[in-house]
């Protein structure tokens, strides 16, 4: 096409997608986003979840078993969503077919929960940390879907994100499908601290990017590897948590 390059191709398939729903393909009724209204309203809002880890409870205002015997590493978890359909599918495609355009969708949809929570007293982090990924996996996939959440975040709520800080030395096994014990043993010396860190991390409230929280041994690992250097507080930002294992 005489005239055009490629980035203004890309801009207008990204045009064409905001026009029309990214779920149900109808004319796209919202302002800013690529969802219509009536497919977010449909979409599996996380509701009652405890008041640390968000796993999903019967009642709002809770805090589960799990995190009363044991605090985890973290403060408070943010998500808005379960991880349930279409938001599971719409990850699988950021996640596994690098499919952007959904990753850019519902990092912007987090960010509007974001922006409420703050606004009802959730106190903002002073950076956010993207969960690292190992090298031979960040090599495969071809990018760190942390990262680009954590970007994509970063611009929309004007919070500096830090991507060098935290690195993950060891290639450990995938964590899907694995009970919460041996997430914890597959976890242990999985990440380390970049020096450059070290000196900024003393009384800082941050906050990890990861796309889905499952048993929280990830997240719990990594704020207590930045509690140890110094840090005061680590919120947990996701785009969807999964039920306890049971509840379905």
């Amino acid at each position: 096409m005489p005239g055009f390059d490629l980035r203004s191709l890309q801009r207008l398939g990204w045009l064409r997608l905001q026009r029309h729903c990214q779920l149900c393909d109808d004319a796209n009724d919202h302002p800013t986003h690529g969802i219509c209204t009536a497919c977010e309203a449909e979409l599996p809002w996380l509701g009652a979840h405890c008041l640390v880890c968000a796993v999903p409870l019967p009642a709002q205002g809770l805090t589960c078993g799990a995190c009363q015997k044991k605090a985890p590493g973290f403060t408070r978890v943010e998500a808005p969503w379960r991880y349930a359909f279409p938001v599971d599918s719409l990850i699988t495609r950021f996640k596994h077919q690098g499919q952007w355009p959904h990753g850019r969708l519902l990092a912007e949809l987090l960010a509007e929960h974001l922006r409420h929570a703050y606004a009802e007293g959730l106190p903002r982090p002073q950076a956010l940390l993207p969960v690292p990924l190992a090298q031979r996996r960040q090599r495969q996939r071809g990018f760190n879907q942390a990262q680009m959440l954590a970007d994509w975040l970063g611009a929309s709520l004007q919070l500096p994100v830090h991507g060098d800080w935290l690195r993950r030395p060891l290639d450990t096994p995938a964590q899907q499908g694995l009970n919460a014990a041996t997430r914890k043993r597959n976890l242990r010396q999985a990440f380390a601290l970049e020096p450059q860190a070290h000196a900024q991390l003393r009384g800082a409230h941050l906050a990890l990017v990861d796309d889905v929280l499952t048993t929280g041994a990830t997240a719990s690992s990594i704020a207590q590897l930045l509690r140890r250097a110094g840090a005061s507080r680590i919120d947990v930002y996701c785009l969807a948590r999964t039920p306890a294992p049971g509840d379905g």
